[in-house]
């Protein structure tokens, strides 16, 4: 049986022990990994597993059973006790299976091209690891290295309802990453690199990646701590994205019902400046959390969360949708032990007009920040503190390297006054351009 008829048949399975509706979802998966450190092979690591999670109704009472032995002969007894579980339980006024589902023929998630048929063997990426720490330790500064890392994967992602729906995604993925040491004793710095994609052919050259893991650690030598002061705040791109994902927490569907988001209030209100738009994509091809249906069924569609600076809509899946009166927006996700909840797919800060040296032109005194510390945010009330490292800018230019630090601020105003450089990459599921963020305060020394 394919894994397609085999959720199916668990769904008829627990519809006839009982159940008024049910979904299933198995994520089945395979992957290969290689590290590599100073020359050695420090670890290959090999792993295949398939996971069967299934949800039922009965009535408004529902309840959740996974598991990882996945044989047709046991479907009667998982589905019974899932609707054993399911009749004990309280009524939840908002359980159902989605009604924004797709019936029949789930979205083609063919266009999105999310699958890559190359296979990678022990030997390639070996051989992409080594790249990659060779690399790094030939810069000028490393004196030692935490290793490179390569790797493969493949997964299937099947997930069928009792209403019609049946859908099935095959996803490929490739990576590598490395790690650097520069200086020595109490001196040492480190800094890293990464890169992840769907196909193999879009993956940086592990080169790249191990030289700008040393060219970055050998920069952080030798940091001062800054005095304190209150002053612009530019955020390097692979931080940059984490300011969105904050964002993205604040407008999830389920944080606004239990009225705990410093945004509950602001839908339909200015957030940013004028001229900010910060889009949800799922449809990108080749994009790290591309789908074309949602854990529920539901067909994605690209959205402008942020348009022109204002906040046009919630991350919602079918239950937040139910408690707020309004209507699923395809950002179910979901494994297989655990019901659906809110979450982005590929999201992002569209680019301003500036190049990141304009940005900083005009900044007397300022911080440049590659590295955020810790997870001082608090998504209730906005209030925003963590450490950092990075470097100071003065005169417009990235001076000298600054660490034990931290920025702090409040994230309305930080949005507020934002502003986006035009040097956008999508390298991650959460992306931004270099962003500038007035008025925050640099505690150091």
């Amino acid at each position: 049986m394919t894994h397609l008829e085999l959720v199916q048949e668990l769904i008829a399975t627990a519809v006839a022990a009982g159940a008024d509706a049910a979904d299933a979802v198995l994520v089945a998966g395979s992957s290969v990994s290689v590290q590599r450190r100073l020359g050695e092979t420090e670890h290959v690591e090999r792993a295949e597993g398939r996971d069967l999670g299934l949800r039922v109704f009965v009535g408004r009472k529902s309840a959740i059973v996974s598991s990882s032995a996945i044989d047709p002969a046991g479907f009667r007894r998982l589905a019974e006790r899932a609707v054993d579980m399911a009749r004990v339980v309280p009524d939840d006024p908002y359980a159902a299976l989605a009604e924004t589902a797709a019936i029949g023929a789930a979205p083609d998630p063919g266009p999105l091209d999310l699958e890559d048929a190359t296979e990678q063997d022990v030997a390639a990426l070996t051989a992409r690891a080594a790249a990659a720490e060779e690399a790094a330790l030939a810069v000028k500064g490393i004196t030692n290295s935490e290793g490179a890392e390569a790797g493969h994967g493949r997964t299937e992602v099947v997930l069928a309802t009792s209403a019609g729906f049946a859908g099935r995604i095959l996803r490929s993925s490739f990576s590598v990453s490395a790690s650097a040491v520069a200086g020595s004793g109490t001196s040492m710095q480190r800094d890293y690199d990464y890169h992840a994609t769907v196909h193999l052919a879009d993956l940086d050259d592990p080169a790249l990646i191990g030289r700008r893991a040393a060219e970055r650690a050998v920069a952080r030598l030798n940091p001062e701590r800054p005095k304190t002061a209150k002053l612009p705040v530019v955020y390097d791109p692979r931080v940059a994205g984490g300011l969105i994902g904050h964002l993205a927490g604040a407008i999830n569907g389920a944080s606004i019902a239990r009225g705990t988001s410093f945004l509950k209030d602001k839908l339909g209100e200015r957030v940013f400046a004028p001229g900010i738009f910060v889009h949800d994509d799922p449809l990108r091809v080749r994009g790290l959390r591309s789908k074309p249906w949602d854990g529920e069924g539901t067909p994605t569609r690209p959205q402008a969360v942020i348009a022109d600076g204002v906040l046009t809509t919630w991350l919602l899946d079918s239950r937040s949708a139910r408690q707020l009166g309004l209507t699923s927006t395809g950002h179910a996700a979901r494994g297989t032990s655990g019901p659906p909840g809110p979450a982005p797919t590929n999201l992002y800060l569209a680019a301003g007009t500036m190049t990141p040296t304009e940005l900083m032109a005009d900044i007397k005194l300022g911080l440049y920040v590659t590295e955020l510390i810790g997870m001082g945010v608090n998504q209730v009330t906005g209030d925003y503190s963590r450490g950092a490292a990075g470097f100071m800018i003065r005169d417009g230019a990235i001076a000298e390297p600054v660490a034990e630090i931290t920025i702090a601020g409040h994230l309305n105003e930080m949005f507020r006054h934002l502003t986006p450089a035009n040097d956008l990459v999508f390298r991650r599921g959460t992306d931004a351009p270099t962003l500038r963020v007035e008025g925050m305060t640099m505690a150091g020394s």
